[in-house]
C-alpha cells in the first residue's frame, strides 16, 4: 500500500496495492500491523455502511467527547469527501482537506478523532463504508454546518440533499463543542 499526505499532515490518503485481471480485482483493504506502521494505530470497533442517492451530502460530523477515527472507503459509485480540522487550539483549526473516492480508483481516507467529516454523492448512488475507532454515541454526535463560510469548502454541488440535522447545524464558530488539540 501507498500513503499520500494530504494538506493537513493527520488525515492520510491510503493507495492499496491492487491485484487485477480479466476476471477482476482484489486488494487487501485493512491489515492492522501495516496500517500501525503508517501511523493508524486506533483498535477499529464499529464497521458503517450507508448507501446514499446522487447529489446527497451526509456531514460534517465528529463526536465530542469519544472522538472517533475513522477509515473510509467507497465500495460503489464515487463520491467527494471532506475531512476538517475541528480541534481549538490546533494551528490548522478549521482548514479542510476534500478528494473524490471512487469504486474505480480504490483509495481510503483517514480521518482522525477531531476532524469533522462529511461527503457528497457524485454518482446516480454510492456505498460508503467505514471504520470507526470509538463506538457510535449518540449523545456525543455533534455537526457543522456544511456551507460554513469561515471552513469555505468547494463543494461540487450547490443544493445538496440534507437531514434536517445537518440543515440545521451550526458554524464552527458558535459549535457549543469542539474537541481540543493536543501536541
Amino acid at each position: 500500500m501507498k500513503i499520500v499526505a494530504s494538506e493537513l499532515p493527520e488525515v492520510l490518503i491510503i493507495e492499496p496495492k491492487v491485484h487485477g485481471d480479466s476476471r477482476g480485482f482484489f486488494y487487501e483493504s485493512f491489515q492492522a500491523a501495516r496500517y500501525a506502521a503508517a501511523g493508524i494505530t486506533g483498535a477499529f470497533v464499529q464497521d458503517n455502511l450507508s448507501r446514499s442517492a446522487r447529489g446527497t451530502l451526509r456531514g460534517l460530523h465528529f463526536q465530542e467527547p469519544r472522538a472517533q477515527g475513522k477509515l473510509v472507503q467507497v465500495l460503489r459509485g464515487s463520491v467527494f469527501d471532506v475531512a476538517v480540522d475541528v480541534r481549538r487550539g490546533s494551528p490548522r483549526f478549521g482548514r479542510w482537506v476534500g478528494i473524490e473516492l471512487s469504486e474505480t480508483v480504490p483509495r481510503q481516507l483517514w480521518i482522525p478523532p477531531g476532524f469533522a467529516h462529511g461527503f457528497c454523492v457524485l454518482s446516480d448512488s454510492a456505498d460508503f463504508f467505514y471504520k470507526c475507532t470509538e463506538l457510535y454515541t449518540p449523545e456525543a454526535e455533534r455537526s457543522i454546518a456544511w456551507d460554513d463560510p469561515q471552513i469555505g469548502i468547494r463543494w461540487p454541488l450547490s443544493e445538496p440533499l440534507l437531514s434536517s440535522k445537518d440543515r440545521t447545524a451550526p458554524t464552527l464558530e458558535s459549535s457549543p463543542v469542539l474537541p481540543t488539540f493536543e501536541r
